[in-house]
């Protein structure tokens, strides 16, 4: 099967790189996390680029830089039932599909896919995500292909 279309609000298995092990000098994330697409746009070349946003069990230190998923629709995405927030201060930015995209069916483009937010948490995750970009405290990890 081939990848999903990616689009905002989409939750993929990727191989997520910290901006602290990228300034390490690592090219590769330690672990593969669910991540929720926060921007795709047509690139230059023809591609998408995408933006993704890390998925994490880490409550944020400041409750303004992160979003908690609703546990209905963890449930539904089918992850686990810990508590988790959508990271807003750091971006992977990447032409889709891109190499650390993660199956978790072998052989299978599209179990790359754990489903889509709804849209209120959605809608929440994106307008703060702008709210801080504008105070220019997130950073962009641009991912190699």
């Amino acid at each position: 099967m081939a990848f999903p279309t990616p689009v905002p609000g989409l939750v993929i298995r990727y191989g997520y790189l910290w901006a602290a092990e990228h300034a390490r000098g690592q090219e590769e994330g330690v672990k593969d996390r669910p991540c929720a697409i926060i921007l795709a746009v047509a690139g230059d070349a023809g591609g998408t680029v995408v933006n993704v946003l890390p998925i994490t069990h880490s409550p944020p230190a400041n409750p303004r830089l992160g979003v908690e998923i609703p546990h209905p629709t963890k449930r539904r995405l089918g992850l686990d039932d810990a508590r988790s927030w959508v990271v807003l201060t750091a971006a992977n930015r990447f032409v889709w599909p891109g190499p650390d995209l993660v199956p978790s069916t072998p052989g299978d483009a599209s179990s790359v896919a754990y489903g889509l937010l709804p849209y209120a948490p959605f809608e929440d995750i994106r307008l703060k995500f702008i709210a801080v970009l504008k105070a220019r405290t997130a950073r962009t990890v641009p991912r190699t292909e």
